[in-house]
């Protein structure tokens, strides 16, 4: 009797301390988890990128990030939203579409309050390339063209009618718009049957390497206009950008070191659930540590920390603007605006 009784008690004792360790053990690390993209794609390494940075402090913060490959943006704001993920690299129109839940989009009817935007990141400029035979030289020299403006269901192709559009073209009737995958245009611009496309991409891209490493000789086109101006003034996803051609693409026929256009913005997002100080961490690190940041990927060359807080639609987390007061770089008036210190320029809200 008295031996079970010694067991008994001893088993009791054990379970005990098994229950009251449990939440020492959690609370030491937040597993954080960030949602991105494909693995050949900007996405993934921006992802890692950040991770890379925040895990050199964990002792310090108490948090853990790992990387995720996922389906992109989309599947992103639904994981961070049902809890999944805790961030998430979104394009910005996307983010834009999911906070107000816009008729059309995967959300239409059903906004995404408790999206929370953090930074943005690298530039998604809507590129335009051309042989050199077709003689086209800016958007608006694509009447009569047969033009790739991306497959249907693709973001690419919005924007690129968003820019035909902006510039006075009908996709429809001005020219000969095919709906191919971006991956497949080089290609057909190389052997003559198109005679220009569009592809909204961070750069250096693959895509347009190849584009530019054949016998046919192509350009990149300039994007811009009174037209595409009050496209980005309407549409708050958008912002000016710049293709950096001489640097990543020699085997262009272009004068110019860069060729402006506009884009999206590949931003970071988060759930308004997240705490205050994760956000806050991973924010701060990235921010820190900004030159060797911009160094882990050769899209991120035009990076400013200025430009970093641009193309963001959802209230910004707490946590990121705890950081970005502290840091000098914006304010927030009584009503909660974000303010940006370098141009008094309004950033967005602070949510809660």
């Amino acid at each position: 009797m008295r031996k079970a009784l010694f067991f008994g008690l001893a088993a009791l004792f054990a379970a005990v301390l098994c229950i009251a360790s449990a939440p020492v053990i959690e609370a030491k690390t937040t597993f954080v988890t960030i949602g991105t993209g494909g693995i050949t794609g900007v996405y993934y390494p921006t992802g890692g990128a950040i991770a890379k940075i925040v895990n050199k402090k964990k002792k310090e913060y108490g948090i853990r990030c790992t990387v995720e490959s996922t389906a992109g943006s989309v599947f992103n704001v639904n994981a961070v939203m049902s809890g999944d993920l805790e961030f998430g690299v979104v394009q910005s129109d996307r983010q834009y579409q999911a906070i107000n839940g816009s008729k059309g989009a995967e959300w239409a009817g059903k906004p995404q309050k408790d999206l929370r935007a953090v930074f943005s990141i690298h530039p998604e400029s809507v590129t335009l390339v051309a042989s050199v035979d077709s003689g086209v030289k800016t958007i608006n020299d694509l009447k009569g063209k047969r033009v790739n403006i991306g497959n249907p269901g693709s973001g690419q192709r919005q924007n690129s009618i968003d820019a035909l559009e902006a510039a006075g073209i009908n996709y429809e009737k001005d020219l000969t718009a095919e709906g191919i995958k971006a991956s497949e245009a080089p290609g057909l611009l190389q052997d003559g049957r198109i005679d220009a496309f569009f592809y909204t991409v961070g750069h250096p891209s693959g895509a347009f390497k190849e584009a530019t490493a054949g016998k046919t000789k192509v350009c990149f086109v300039l994007v811009v206009g009174k037209g595409i101006d009050q496209l980005i003034e309407k549409k708050p996803y958008y912002a000016k950008s710049f293709i950096p051609v001489k640097a990543n693409y020699p085997g262009a026929v272009n004068d110019e070191e860069t060729v402006d256009t506009f884009g999206v913005k590949a931003t970071f997002v988060t759930s308004a659930k997240v705490p205050e100080k994760v956000a806050y961490a991973i924010t701060k690190e990235v921010f820190d540590n900004f030159d060797a940041f911009k160094k882990l990927h050769p899209a991120y060359a035009v990076l400013t920390k200025e430009n970093m807080l641009e193309g963001l639609s959802a209230p910004f987390h707490p946590g990121a603007v705890k950081y970005y007061k502290e840091a000098g770089l914006v304010d927030v008036d009584k009503d909660g605006n974000v303010i940006r210190k370098s141009d008094a320029k309004k950033m967005g809200t602070v949510g809660k």
